[in-house]
């Protein structure tokens, strides 16, 4: 099986690369190693699965070290020819999406970014599926979609038309946009709606990150909305898990499909969307003692209100892909939390 996996300079995508290799797998992975963060740490997550930094130009595969059925190529989502070529050439069995512009603050002060690369950049993805008959579609979403939505915990079945930043608004129009795909040429679509993912080799944007960074370095943590908050934090370990389940589950059409009464998850097209989360909300503040505990040292706080585009509570519903796929999240928080230390303190040689 031949997969394209966008993104996999980043987080989650280098992750699920490395687990697809090791099932034998053929990759083509493809990223544009843009500076939203550091970017030597796209490049170290590259050099894991054997693509040299060194050997990386722009719109030239490069060949896997470490692994013969891996290839990556630097290269932009929204340049639609190169996209075209890309697709005509490699005839993908399947497509998994995870290349995207993150951050929900980052979008208020820089939107077009987030047109550019959430939208075009996926309507690219959609036309090279359409044109090359590719198998199944999957995508990333976000839990930050669910927005103004206070009916807890949140579900597929559940409204998801009151986004409260842009970078939820663009992936809304990701499964609008591939709903619209499986419909008019039956396309196999799987939209995943990732909650607070954390774990080794993670975003230094996110808070886990920015958590562990500050308190190692004796520096204070920002705690927004005074630390009244709290977050569905999913190990990467158990992403990984649940993206590899989906990929191999190709959806059908939805004969039970009510256009009366529309679930919003499922279709009368062969098109899904899975809540993927750990399902145990955590308070913030439970969160960063845990930080403590591990490390042994207190973190010094700074409580400021909630910033905008932010919301106070997720919590994913993930009895559907429980029910389709069997996914059970199975790594506990002080687990999680360890393994992201070490790997912490390993890389930046503390």
């Amino acid at each position: 099986m031949k997969i394209l996996i966008t993104g996999s300079a980043g987080f989650i995508a280098s992750q699920i690369v490395l687990a697809l290799l090791k099932k034998g797998c053929e990759i083509i992975g493809l990223d544009n190693i843009n500076n939203y963060y550091d970017t030597e740490l796209k490049y170290a997550r590259l050099q894991e699965v054997g693509i040299s930094k060194d050997a990386i130009v722009w719109y030239k595969y490069v060949e896997s070290l470490k692994y013969p059925n891996y290839r990556f190529i630097r290269m932009n989502l929204e340049d639609k020819q190169a996209m075209q070529m890309l697709f005509s050439n490699e005839k993908f069995d399947v497509v998994c999406n995870l290349a995207a512009q993150a951050g929900v603050r980052y979008s208020i002060e820089n939107p077009d970014t987030y047109i550019h690369s959430n939208v075009e950049g996926f309507l690219n993805i959609l036309e090279g599926c359409r044109w090359s008959k590719v198998k199944h579609l999957i995508y990333a979403s976000s839990s930050s979609i669910y927005g103004l939505n206070a009916n807890l915990p949140f579900s597929e079945g559940e409204s998801t038309v009151h986004p409260v930043s842009l970078y939820a608004a663009s992936k809304k129009s990701n499964e609008l946009m591939a709903h619209a795909y499986s419909h008019l040429y039956s396309i196999p679509t799987t939209g995943l709606r990732f909650f607070t993912v954390y774990g080794p080799w993670g975003r230094p944007d996110m808070s886990p990150f920015l958590f562990l960074d500050a308190m190692l370095h004796n520096q204070p943590i920002k705690v927004f909305n005074n630390g009244n908050m709290l977050r569905d934090f999913t190990n990467i370990d158990d992403i990984v898990e649940g993206v590899i389940k989906v990929i191999d589950h190709v959806p059908l059409p939805n004969k039970d499909w009510d256009p009366q009464n529309p679930d919003p998850g499922t279709s009368s097209a062969p098109y899904r969307i899975y809540n993927i989360g750990n399902s145990h909300p955590i308070k913030l503040m439970d969160f960063i003692q845990t930080i403590e505990d591990v490390i042994g040292k207190k973190a010094k706080k700074i409580y400021l209100p909630m910033q905008p585009g932010d919301v106070y509570q997720t919590s994913a519903d993930i009895s559907r892909l429980q029910a389709d796929l069997g996914f059970k999240p199975h790594k506990t928080l002080t687990e999680g939390v360890k393994e992201t230390v070490e790997w912490y303190c390993g890389y930046y040689n503390l």
